[in-house]
């Protein structure tokens, strides 16, 4: 099979980089929406990535970044921070780490990021972005991050690599 043309890692990345910017500043426009707009722009970026094209999802993900920025402001750092660069993350531990025990090493290290990423979401939405959170979710704010977001992030991983692979068949028919 013959190597993919820089042209269509271009277009393929910008396809990637419009479909993640479209629904982060959907998500920015009502509450309900903003995780959602997070798990699509994220799936959005696992598009290049599914052909191999790590810079262009790298590209793809500031761009969707920079575009959303104006209407959504404060609200796309939980996706700056965490939700837009794991895929990217995880294709190149699949790539470059072969070891078990390096690989739980990795899985621990984006674990303690995911958590200081939500640390500093909360933060950020609560003082910035004037969003507000149940009591109890700031009274047990460090429990609820560290021990509950960890958890989380363990089914969060699995879960986001299993829609790698269902992005990797889906574009596979891509002949180029």
């Amino acid at each position: 099979m013959k190597k993919p043309s820089k042209s269509f890692e271009i277009a393929l990345s910008a396809i990637a980089c419009a479909v993640a910017a479209a629904f982060l500043m959907l998500g920015s426009l009502n509450p309900f929406l903003l995780a959602t707009g997070y798990l699509v722009g994220a799936f959005a970026l696992m598009t290049p990535l599914s052909k191999g094209f790590v810079w262009g999802s790298a590209l793809a993900f500031l761009g969707a970044c920079l575009l959303a920025l104006p209407l959504s402001l404060w609200k796309i750092v939980p996706f700056a921070a965490f939700f837009g660069i794991h895929p990217i993350v995880n294709y190149l531990q699949k790539k470059y780490v072969k070891k078990s025990l390096f690989n739980w090493l990795v899985f621990a290290a984006k674990a303690v990021w995911f958590d200081c990423a939500m640390l500093l979401s909360w933060y950020v939405l609560t003082s910035m972005a004037g969003m507000t959170f149940p009591d109890w979710i700031t009274e047990f704010l460090y429990l609820v991050i560290f021990a509950g977001g960890t958890l989380f992030f363990v089914a969060y991983d699995y879960m986001i690599i299993l829609c790698q692979r269902s992005v990797d068949l889906a574009v596979r028919r891509i002949r180029r």
